[in-house]
């Protein structure tokens, strides 16, 4: 069994709101104790405090990649921050084994003042590194970070994406025991950001930890096998990376996506329940992405015989984004409790969760529609583009192939 590198034990983090913190010089301090006894109580107002992590307990082994997820405001970047020696926890502890490499913010380690080369042994001496390890990956990191031209420009000119290509570059390159990277990639532009991901798929396999936040669900697929979900400061799920992530969609969805049980005209028809008819166990409203048939059973209840009806079915991914849709005429209907099946040939969309919204006509011309809940989860692993937005909704391998060919020329 691998070693335990970085170990959580019931740790919080509790800030005060509307406070910054202040620091005094030594005469602040005597003249505060000197006039403490002669100050009225009660004049000061009620402190607020937010817990922006509680109660967090957890271990990760040597070598492991875990992703944490979970909504702005979570926890995430708080916990790295504790991680890296940045903040102290109020309450608990956390043990880290190793040295770290941490990227939570743009510019990390770095002073504007000096120049790109000056603080790239700034920021290698503040990771712990000594000049001669330094001077051993230098061509390595600028190469790698793309800003040669401007290496001895002072940093308060470069751009912002010029700082962070340069700050993980650093951080990625030194060889850090445990390598911590906050949601900084998504400053980058995208060839810069494959490189990342790349790199650190090659750390992750030279048996280094990485602890990696996105909000980039193809990302975190691709990169890690563990996943963390932080919710309201507290852990609310830990596994492997796809039941985790399915779950947190799912909620993702159900959030945005109220459920819906409506109808235009008299409750007739009504909806009580759906799920995937599997050959196998596993979750009643998941399914494996890939070309094998699937199919779905609605339980629907009738009142009245529908004979010239029709019925209707969409799928709508996480963002609204119509996937496909169904009409089925001459649908027929007779009144007491049935199962419909709605069974597609296959459904190779992307991991993830997906809202499915079932409806019939009947006779006269009303509708009865549903959002079927929960949502409908895929599970898999995502082989399109490592950026969300430009992954599509269909998860379709593609394979690339170059082959040199020799032109002739021919004279007119």
């Amino acid at each position: 069994m691998s070693e335990a590198v970085i170990k959580v034990e019931g740790m919080g983090k509790r800030y005060r709101v509307g406070e910054r913190e202040r620091y005094y010089a030594l005469r602040d301090v005597l003249t505060r104790a000197l006039t403490a006894p002669f100050r009225r109580n009660g004049q000061r107002r009620p402190a607020d405090y937010l817990w922006a992590l509680r109660d967090v307990s957890f271990d990760i082994q040597q070598g492991e990649v875990v992703g944490l997820i979970g909504r702005n405001g979570s926890g995430k970047t708080t916990l790295l921050k504790i991680l890296s020696r940045i903040t102290r926890p109020t309450a608990g502890f956390a043990e880290v084994h190793g040295r770290v490499g941490s990227l939570l913010e743009v510019g990390t380690g770095f002073h504007p003042e000096l120049t790109g080369r000056e603080n790239v042994y700034l920021s290698g001496a503040v990771l712990g590194m000594r000049k001669a390890e330094i001077n051993r990956k230098f061509d390595e990191i600028v190469a790698f970070s793309g800003v040669e031209r401007f290496l001895d420009t002072a940093l308060k000119h470069f751009s912002t994406g010029m700082q962070m290509r340069l700050a993980f570059s650093v951080a990625a390159h030194l060889e850090p025991e445990i390598l911590l990277v906050d949601e900084v990639l998504a400053v980058g532009d995208l060839e810069f950001q494959k490189k990342c991901l790349g790199k650190m798929e090659d750390v992750s396999k030279g048996g280094r930890t990485i602890v990696f936040v996105s909000h980039q669900m193809n990302q975190i697929r691709r990169l890690c096998q563990r996943v963390l979900w932080i919710d309201a400061g507290q852990v609310r799920r830990d596994g492997p990376a796809e039941p985790v992530i399915g779950a947190y969609e799912q909620s993702s969805l159900a959030a945005t996506h109220t459920e819906r049980r409506e109808s235009s005209s008299h409750e007739s028809v009504w909806f009580s329940g759906w799920e995937v008819v599997r050959r196998r166990g596993g979750e009643s409203n998941s399914v494996s992405e890939g070309s094998e048939p699937v199919s779905i059973r609605v339980r629907v209840c009738n009142q009245q015989s529908i004979q010239r009806g029709k019925a209707t079915a969409f799928i709508y991914d996480g963002r609204g984004v119509l996937v496909s849709g169904w009409s089925f005429d001459s649908f027929q209907l007779s009144p007491g409790n049935h199962e419909v099946f709605l069974t597609f040939s296959n459904l190779p969309l992307r991991p993830g969760a997906y809202n499915v919204i079932f409806s019939i006509y009947d006779d006269h011309g009303g509708q009865h529609y549903w959002t079927l809940a929960p949502p409908l989860i895929i599970e898999g692993t995502a082989v399109t583009h490592f950026m969300d937005e430009w992954a599509g909704v269909l998860n379709i391998p593609c394979s690339l192939e170059c082959r040199q060919i020799e032109f002739s020329t021919r004279g007119n």
